[in-house]
């Protein structure tokens, strides 16, 4: 049965692959069925990576189940793989992972509190839209039928984001667990909370539709270190994992790389494994990092381009000095974003991190403190994982979650085994971020009324202007945006990050995954009694040029009509 259903299998694939034999098996079905087989040439051409993929696929499967060698290669794997589920003692995470539950739900209550519908969240609500395939995240398109009980997905907030916490409560159990050498207390969890409150993974979290899936990238990512004993079943658990992760948010690919970097250089620096081990370890890693991410990004990939990123890399000749671009980029972004204080205790982290990596050395002291240097330096660059190789990565806030686990990362190693005041320092650090939650779910709630208060100023105007709309073909286009409630003006200035994790929510949008607010606003409230202009990416005919007549001049904006084209100009 297994070599029959391959056969056919291999069959479908190859038909994909080589056009003569896909138009043999054409001509042969025009005969039977006596009609006309229409070209699905586009069809077939959208389907090659999966066909490839997939005859590598049934010959692993075979290779597997049919020979000797593979089935001894199969049972070996699961052996290990239960070996060491065996050495862990799952029972003695219930209670940290219960603690830090706690902790991230207390962190979020008032983003949940403020029932903020962020960004395209509004687009699934209104039309049970799932769409993660389209980002090649099959895994989440997937999974979400399970979470919401159906194929057309509703607002079920904010169990989805009850669901993201508890993932991210297990993923700090784990993490600790691993980069702590199996040692799990409270202050040591405790110094985890970056990894899922870091203002980058907050607005994860305000994502009531992708939330989970964003926080299940990162226990992928976390699960495979649970097998570094066992070297096969590493490789193997590493790389599904990693597959899943690119599946379900690839802005974590750095997250692997992250806790691979700092368990390497721990193991180099208290000699708790010889030179062919770590190499060995590393080799082994890297390779299945590798390996995942080529399966990935040929079998399995969406190519996927528009003004806000692209999925295309940079050329060989040009990969060096794309890759320094990027790094600068990065850099820069996250001082920007940054707050003061947050700077000083992130220094003040690293400061502990090079101090005790010295101190407690195996290897000579001054090599160990010239090497933690790099250590951080190349654990930062890894933390945006693939993007780095991207043409246009994005640098939205949800992107460059990989830093917050760089910190956590960072802080549980830090207030391992070492003096109080560098405990003091980590948690004092840790304290803000958790702070910064509730100020950035009260901002969410402030924006929302502030947003609704001048969009019912707004049509209560446009429909005193023009109360019979629905018989007349009106198009709108909109000038500047509402800008800031006063409550984020002033967080921003010092924590200026803010201004990038809450949307205006009504403004000059022209990039059209980002209208859908303005298209509620105005095609739904006016029951499509209005159009967009510009909501396409561009403008058919910009209406600043048009001169058109004012018609109102407000304290909040004015309107411009001809009676069919209105330019609306927000004042802030």
């Amino acid at each position: 049965m297994i070599i029959l259903l391959s056969i056919i299998g291999l069959i479908a694939c190859t038909a994909v692959l080589f056009p003569q034999v896909r138009q043999m098996i054409m001509n042969l079905e025009e005969q039977i069925s006596h009609r006309d087989i229409f070209s699905y040439q586009s069809w077939f051409e959208a389907l090659l990576p999966y066909a490839m993929g997939g005859i590598c696929f049934i010959l692993l499967f075979d290779y597997c189940t049919l020979t000797n060698s593979g089935r001894t290669l199969v049972q070996k794997v699961k052996q290990e793989i239960n070996e060491c589920f065996s050495e862990i003692d799952f029972r003695s995470f219930v209670k940290p992972m219960l603690l830090m539950f706690g902790v991230y739900l207390l962190g979020i209550l008032t983003i949940i509190r403020a029932n903020f519908t962020y960004e395209d969240d509004l687009r699934r609500s209104v039309d049970g839209y799932r769409g993660w395939h389209d980002w090649s995240r099959y895994v989440s398109d997937f999974s979400s039928i399970f979470v919401h009980g159906d194929t057309n997905i509703t607002d079920i907030s904010p169990l989805p984001q009850l669901l993201a916490i508890l993932i991210m409560a297990i993923s700090s159990v784990l993490l600790v667990y691993i980069v702590s050498n199996k040692k799990i207390t409270t202050v040591r969890l405790l110094a985890s909370i970056p990894l899922g409150l870091s203002p980058y993974f907050l607005e994860c979290l305000s994502y009531k539709f992708d939330a989970p899936y964003m926080a299940f990238s990162t226990l992928a990512s976390i699960f495979p270190f649970l097998f570094i004993t066992r070297k096969k079943a590493f490789l193997f658990v590493s790389v599904i994992s990693l597959l899943i992760m690119c599946m379900t948010y690839q802005a974590a690919s750095g997250i692997y790389l992250v806790i691979l970097i700092l368990l390497c250089f721990r193991n180099w620096n208290k000699r708790e494994k010889s030179y062919k081990e770590l190499l060995s370890f590393l080799g082994i890693a890297v390779f299945a990092f590798c390996f995942a991410m080529l399966l990935f990004r040929f079998f399995l990939m969406k190519p996927h381009f528009d003004d806000k990123a692209s999925s295309a890399m940079f050329p060989l000749p040009h990969i060096i000095n794309g890759m320094l671009s990027n790094i600068k980029n990065y850099a820069l972004v996250i001082n920007h974003d940054l707050g003061m204080i947050w700077k000083i205790g992130i220094v003040l982290v690293l400061f502990f991190f090079i101090i005790q990596s010295t101190s407690q050395s195996a290897q000579k002291k001054l090599l160990s403190f010239f090497v933690s240097i790099p250590i951080i330096v190349i654990s930062f660059i890894a933390s945006y994982g693939i993007y780095f190789l991207l043409t246009a990565p994005f640098y939205g806030p949800r992107a460059l979650f990989g830093f917050g686990v760089f910190l956590a990362v960072l802080c549980i190693y830090v207030v391992s085994d070492y003096k109080k005041i560098a405990i003091v320092a980590v948690l004092a650090l840790n304290w803000c971020l958790f702070v910064f939650a509730f100020s950035y779910g009260n901002a969410l709630a402030d924006q929302a009324r502030y947003a609704e208060f001048r969009i019912t100023i707004l049509l209560y105007d446009l429909s005193a202007l023009y109360p019979n709309a629905d018989n007349e073909n009106i198009s709108i286009q909109l000038k500047n945006t509402i800008d800031y409630a006063p409550s984020i003006k002033n967080i921003a200035k010092h924590y200026p990050i803010i201004e990038q994790l809450v949307p205006e929510r009504l403004g000059e949008l022209k990039d059209a995954w980002k209208g859908w607010w303005n298209i509620y606003y105005f095609e739904v409230y006016f029951n499509n009694g209005f159009t967009l202009n510009g909501l396409e990416g561009y403008y058919r005919t910009d209406y600043n040029s048009l001169n058109l007549p004012v018609v109102l001049d407000s304290y909040y904006h004015t309107i411009q009509s001809d009676g069919n084209h209105i330019l609306i100009t927000l004042k802030h």
